[in-house]
């Protein structure tokens, strides 16, 4: 079925709405608690392999290339095929295997620990000045790493976003960061709307045929209570 289309006018959402959000998905799903574990290079190279794979074999493609070579060091020096041997059960070796190399080659032996305290923007904007890394990887990194309070986007966040009208309609992934950023300043809160909305996008708003009549959300939703009324 076509999304519908809401007549009503877009209006920024405020943090009231953005609370009873969280709190009825914490509901449905419980309450993902924020353990932020200080290794940000570890994260930069564990987004570039969830690339186009699910979590499973990016666990595995992580793990091999962990086991392979002892240190960052000794990946970003080593021979690119062995890189790519390393990496292959996580698919896009080729490509996965020359971005890690020239990250960190772009990082070199900084341990990026300053990102714990650095200005947001700032911290953000080195990050997404690394080769590949954009919005969604920089918040990654800046959220798990650190519990800083930026909220990546992917394809589940934005479409359960979007129908929630959290976003612009037609919004860009870049101004829904914005927007979420807006929203939301307390790490535990973007840690567990991100998760929430994740968890919420895989079970229930899926991009086919979401389960709207069930959603914990249906009365939030211009999305959903336009399908339940049209079927």
């Amino acid at each position: 079925m076509p999304a519908p289309s809401p007549k009503a006018a877009w209006r920024p959402p405020d943090r009231r709405r953005v609370r009873a959000i969280v709190e009825r998905l914490r509901e449905a799903y419980g309450q993902p608690i924020l353990r932020p574990h200080r290794v940000p290079v570890d994260e930069l190279i564990l987004t570039v392999l969830s690339q186009n794979t699910n979590d499973r074999n990016r666990d595995v493609a992580y793990a091999r290339l962990r086991e392979r070579f002892s240190t960052w060091a000794d990946v970003r020096d080593a021979p690119v095929a062995d890189v790519e041997d390393a990496i292959r059960p996580g698919g896009l070796a080729p490509t996965k295997a020359g971005r890690i190399q020239q990250i960190l080659r772009a990082v070199g032996d900084d341990d990026l620990a300053w990102l714990e305290t650095a200005p947001l923007d700032e911290a953000r904007d080195y990050l997404v000045g690394l080769p590949g890394v954009g919005r969604k990887t920089a918040a990654v990194v800046l959220l798990f790493s650190y519990g800083r309070p930026d909220i990546p986007v992917d394809t589940h966040v934005y479409r359960v976003g979007s129908r929630l009208r959290l976003f612009r309609p037609g919004a860009s992934f870049d101004e829904a960061h914005d927007e979420l950023l807006r929203i939301t300043d307390d790490p535990q809160e973007a840690y567990e709307l991100h998760v929430s909305l994740i968890r919420h996008g895989r079970r229930t708003c899926t991009a086919r045929n979401p389960r709207c009549r069930e959603c914990p959300l249906l009365r939030m939703c211009p999305y959903g209570r336009a399908v339940v009324k049209k079927t």
